[in-house]
């Protein structure tokens, strides 16, 4: 039989394995997950009202995961380009620490001068990355800290765009566009079960009436 402590401690090593080095995406990773749990919770608590009738939830659960994907796929994408853009911004010294910036001008990288750091003209930062340089090693400490710093930095102001700006505006839209189309179904629906009341003609009614009155004296 399994362990539960030991169950719970490889978990843990796991994660510490996969997501030590990198804290922000796994900051991005349990978003998404929160995301979309909350998602599926809203889309069971529908299925499992029994209040709301069943013509409304085969419309409410359509427009609910559409909301969780619109949720999940946004706060991901976002994240996750700010992220990287901040990494690359490292990666390639555009953006780095005192201690970093002495490093690159001790290898010849860039220089500095009285007006500050100055980049070695005709220098392609595009395809340049600190990490592939020979004496890496030199500043791999500092590098890995500084970088996981501004990756987080980065991946919460990604989620605070996301949140708070991105995905509501791309909510709203959708909830529009999907309440239209709610509303259009539920008339469809409502117009089908209607029953019509039946017309009758001028003859029918003479002779519905000739029936009625026919044989009886009529009284004043």
């Amino acid at each position: 039989m399994l362990n539960p402590s030991k169950l719970f401690e490889n978990f843990k090593n796991t994660i510490l394995t996969k997501y030590g080095p990198n804290p922000a995406k796994m900051l991005i990773y349990t978003g998404v997950l929160g995301w979309f749990l909350s998602s599926a919770a809203q889309v069971v608590a529908i299925a499992v009202n029994d209040k709301i009738p069943k013509e409304q939830k085969m419309f409410l659960i359509p427009q609910e995961i559409g909301d969780g994907a619109i949720n999940v796929v946004s706060f991901f994408l976002v994240t996750t380009a700010i992220k990287n853009f901040a990494s690359r911004l490292v990666s390639s010294g555009k953006l780095a620490s005192p201690k970093i910036r002495q490093y690159l001008t001790d290898s010849g990288i860039n220089i500095k001068t009285k007006k500050g750091w100055k980049v070695l003209p005709n220098f392609d930062f595009s395809k340049f990355d600190i990490k592939n340089m020979t004496n890496f090693d030199l500043i791999k400490d500092e590098y890995n800290s500084f970088k996981n710093g501004i990756d987080v930095i980065a991946m919460t102001a990604g989620s605070i765009l996301s949140c708070n700006i991105i995905t509501p505006i791309l909510r709203n839209k959708y909830a529009a566009k999907r309440q239209q189309k709610t509303l259009a179904e539920m008339n469809k629906v409502n117009m089908d079960r209607m029953q019509y009341p039946r017309g009758i003609s001028m003859d029918t009614y003479r002779n519905q009436a000739a029936l009625k009155y026919s044989g009886s004296p009529l009284k004043i």
